[in-house]
């Protein structure tokens, strides 16, 4: 056979290969019905068909690789059709193929002599994964190893199936994997897929459903499939499926070339350019031919490419073919035809038009060329089967240069186990090797449609994927947008909204607010608050409620207690005079025990008001619930004291003129301490049975706001309890006027009869006023304010009436018209009852007894502060009444 390199042994082995391509990868794209073949493929097939011629001269002229071994093809066409590919492939296991010919007689009786086909080794393709994976289960049959360089289906990763096959680009699987990483990068959750019909479509976008899954957070809009037989309307179609989840902008195509092109051309019909984000596999990698003439369409296209290197030995090798050197290539004419655009021969499928052929074309000078982008695999390929075939011989021919008997029986199981085991530097100085799968270990180039001002439209790589993702920032992105655009079903919550996620698609949801005192302690939920709690201005957490209480400098608390500290300095005032006066008659007149004691009542009633404002603690709180109702007490308790002397003074004298009991000075305190003892004895018992204490409450101030709620810092004292407090004085207070409306009678103003009346009345008024404010303003978010301002204002006005009626005349007269406070007439007891029943016109006011004795203090029956009558006027008084 001819040596190499001088040796005296050529061995001739029969590589053989599938050049198909269901991305653009065949020789022939598919025929019309009824014909298996189409048009050439001037790339996708006869670059790679060539990038094999190739890789055979540069093995067969390698004297370390396989030496004294040359390689040989026998290389078909499949035309991206999986039936005409088995056709095709029953040719290489014919040598495999046992035939009986014992009946067989030539017509001279002898035995024929059959032309044994040569022993097929190994098959370099397909292309197609739908191609490989019919051609795998056939050379599986025969134990025929085969190496792909473009069929990236997932399911070829099933070593219980396809045992024989092995690629040298990685699976689906990891491109797949890589998308899913471009897609989470972006930001994109919600996406559609398109895929052609066929195991290379149909298994990459089930890849990438199952790997979306598993990642979490990815969401399919649509899944659509371009059937195999396609007419326009099928792409028009799916666009206008693909606009009813119109959110869903990413699309992840795997797709073939042409049907890359029907899908561009549809949305261009659609008017919808620039909407859609595509995503293309490796069918669509950095070629032209899919988006020619489509380039608006297909610009802010990300594509993917496993990892490549352009071949420059193959670029001096293929631009230096002409027709007249590449003979061996059956195909190569019509390309030239193609690629030229003239005309070889009359059977030529160029129209008569077409000019002449002069076969002195050049690629590269008078047509365009760039290297496809599988070249550099379709060299890996056969190298990696060159590889195993040398280390094969290694091992089991040491002693022979070139193929021994062992290694001629050995069988393709035998040569499987060292493909899977080759690991050399490949084309593109990239390592090859294959996992226990027979895959490539993934790595991918990922590219993006841009304009770029120097060059125009065109491919630029944006970043890498092995294993994991690495993104650059120079991206471009269509409708001039400068941001990523979003591919989402619902936009992000603000912050205090909680998902409320779409039953069956976890990446749509309805944003719902988190209201009212809840926070959101994770995206899809919203609790509520402690009692004591509130949300952040972000609702991300709660914080304390603040607490408040009535500040002195507030406008509710100024009014009262300015009135508090007039009535004081009155009080002590009136206190004061009266002290510095006693012994005077007005003073005595007045009854100067229960003033003293009705001052008392008064001046703590004022004092009350400090206590309701002072910040609360166990001191003030118990000092509260002492004074609360005990001013009014001892000043309610004086006055019903005094107004019931009278009338039992003047009820006695119309029966008798003997004076009632229990009308002396020292009776009237007892009487009076009596009825103080009730309210103290109250207490008391309030105390032993609730003990006092401070509390929060969050209920009265929690509005609806929760910026505006406020915990209150108060006594542990209820509206109720409030009520109860002040309920005995209010009893006490009812009956005074009772007695006071019944003496209103009583002449001359005895004892102040009348002024305690319109006292009682004044103070009936505005407790009645107190009682709907004070009850009205329970649910108020003011309640705090209201009520204490409300009790204390009333409290102080009671006081006030009193202080002003009883006390301020007689003060006047003791100041400025001393005249007046000089000693009267004494009359007997009889005769006061006497001119009492007479005359119910002239009022008069009660007074005490200076000295303890009943018939000297009634004597005394004209109060000098109310009526100041000379002795004359007095005299003719008396014979006006018949005295």
């Amino acid at each position: 056979m001819g040596g190499r390199s001088g040796l005296p042994v050529r061995v001739l082995w029969m590589l053989h290969a599938f050049l198909d391509l269901a991305g653009s990868q065949e020789i022939y794209a598919p025929g019309v019905p009824g014909t298996p073949c189409g048009d050439i493929k001037k790339e996708n097939g006869i670059h790679r068909l060539e990038a094999m011629m190739y890789a055979l001269d540069q093995i067969n002229g390698d004297d370390e690789l396989l030496p004294n071994v040359t390689l040989g093809a026998r290389i078909l066409d499949t035309c991206s059709r999986d039936t005409y590919a088995l056709e095709q492939s029953l040719t290489f296991v014919q040598a495999l193929i046992q035939k009986d010919t014992s009946d067989v007689r030539c017509t001279n009786g002898e035995p024929p002599v059959f032309v044994k086909p040569e022993k097929v080794v190994g098959v370099i393709g397909a292309s197609a994964s739908s191609v490989s994976i019919m051609v795998a289960n056939i050379l599986r049959l025969f134990q025929i190893p085969q190496i792909s360089y473009a069929s990236t289906a997932p399911e070829l990763s099933d070593d219980r199936r396809y045992d024989f096959f092995s690629r040298v680009v990685p699976p689906d699987s990891f491109q797949a994997q890589a998308m899913v990483d471009i897609v989470k990068t972006m930001g994109w959750n919600y996406v559609s897929t398109v895929a052609s019909e066929g195991s290379y479509g149909e298994k990459g976008v089930d890849a990438f459903m199952q790997l979306s899954r598993e990642a979490g957070g990815i969401c399919i809009a649509q899944s659509l499939k371009i059937p195999h037989d396609h007419k326009s309307s099928d792409f028009d179609k799916i666009i206008r499926q693909l606009l009813d989840t119109r959110y869903a902008r990413a699309v992840i195509l795997f797709a073939s070339d042409e049907d890359i092109r029907g899908i561009l051309n549809a949305s261009k019909r659609a008017d919808q350019v620039g909407h859609f984000l595509w995503i293309g596999s490796d069918s669509w990698g950095a070629k032209n031919s899919p988006i020619q003439h489509l380039e608006d369409a297909a610009v802010g296209a990300i594509t993917i490419l496993p990892k490549r290197a352009t071949i420059s030995g193959f670029d001096a090798y293929f631009t230096s073919r002409t027709l007249e050197n590449n003979r061996r290539n059956v195909w190569f004419a019509e390309y030239w035809e193609e690629n030229f655009n003239c005309k070889l021969m009359s059977s030529s499928k160029k129209d008569e038009s077409s000019r002449k052929c002069t076969g002195q074309e050049r690629i590269g000078i008078d047509s365009k060329y760039e290297q496809e982008g599988k070249v550099q695999f379709v060299i890996d390929a056969v190298y990696a089967m060159a590889h195993a075939l040398h280390n094969m011989q290694r091992d089991m021919c040491p002693e022979n240069s070139g193929i021994c008997p062992e290694m001629e029986i050995a069988g393709g199981k035998k040569l499987l186990k060292y493909i899977r085991s080759v690991s050399f530097n490949g084309s593109a100085g990239t390592s090859v090797t294959f996992n226990r799968n027979g895959d490539a270990p993934g790595r991918y180039d990922l590219f993006q449609y841009q304009w770029n001002n120097v060059t125009g439209l065109g491919y630029r790589m944006i970043g890498q994927w092995t294993e994991t993702l690495q993104l650059h920032e120079d991206m471009q992105w269509p409708r001039g947008e400068q941001e990523i655009p979003t591919s989402v079903c619902s936009l992000p919550c603000k912050t205090g909204e909680r998902k409320k996620v779409v039953k069956g698609m976890p990446c749509c949801w309805h944003c719902e607010p988190c209201d009212g005192y809840q926070f959101q302690p994770d995206e899809f939920t919203c609790k509520l608050c402690s009692y004591n709690m509130r949300p952040s201005a972000n609702r991300t957490f709660c914080q304390p409620i603040p607490i408040i209480k009535l500040e002195w400098h507030s406008p509710w608390a100024v009014i009262p207690v300015f009135l508090a500290m007039l009535g004081i300095i009155a009080t002590i005032f009136v206190m004061a005079t009266f002290i510095r006066y006693n012994d005077t008659p007005i003073v005595r007149a007045s009854g100067r025990e229960l003033s003293y004691v009705l001052l008392t009542g008064i001046f703590l009633c004022y004092i009350i008001t400090f206590l309701m404002i002072a910040k609360p603690d166990v001191g003030v709180c118990s000092f509260r619930r002492i004074f609360l109702g005990l001013g009014m007490c001892i000043s309610y308790a004086a006055l019903l004291t005094k107004t019931n002397r009278i009338y039992r003074i003047f009820e006695q004298g119309k029966k008798s003129v003997t004076p009632p009991r229990l009308i002396s000075p020292t009776s009237q305190l007892a009487i009076t301490s009596s009825l103080i003892s009730v309210q103290l004895l109250g207490v008391l018992i309030w105390f032993g049975v609730d003990p006092p204490n401070t509390i929060i409450d969050y209920d009265e101030q929690k509005t609806l706001n929760p910026d505006l709620a406020r915990g209150v810092l108060k006594c542990d004292i209820t509206d109720l309890q409030i009520i109860c407090s002040l309920g005995y004085s209010i009893l006490l207070m009812v009956t005074c006027t009772v007695y006071a409306i019944k003496t209103r009678g009583v002449p001359e103003n005895f004892n102040e009869a009348k002024p305690i009346g319109f006292t009682m009345y004044t103070t009936c008024i505005v407790w009645l006023a107190f009682i709907p404010i004070f009850f009205g303003t329970a649910q108020s978010a003011e309640k705090l304010y209201i009520q204490t301002t409300t009790l204390t204002i009333s409290m102080n006005l009671s006081a006030s009436v009193a202080l002003g009626m009883l006390y301020m005349p007689k003060v006047y007269v003791i100041i400025f018209h001393p005249e007046l406070n000089v000693q009267k007439r004494k009359r007997s007891f009889k005769a006061v009852v006497t001119a009492a029943t007479m005359s119910s016109r002239l009022s008069h006011k009660a007074s005490d007894r200076p000295n303890g004795e009943a018939k000297t203090e009634l004597c005394e029956n004209v109060d000098p502060s109310s009526k100041y009558l000379t002795p004359r006027k007095w005299a003719l008084k008396r014979q006006r009444m018949n005295w």
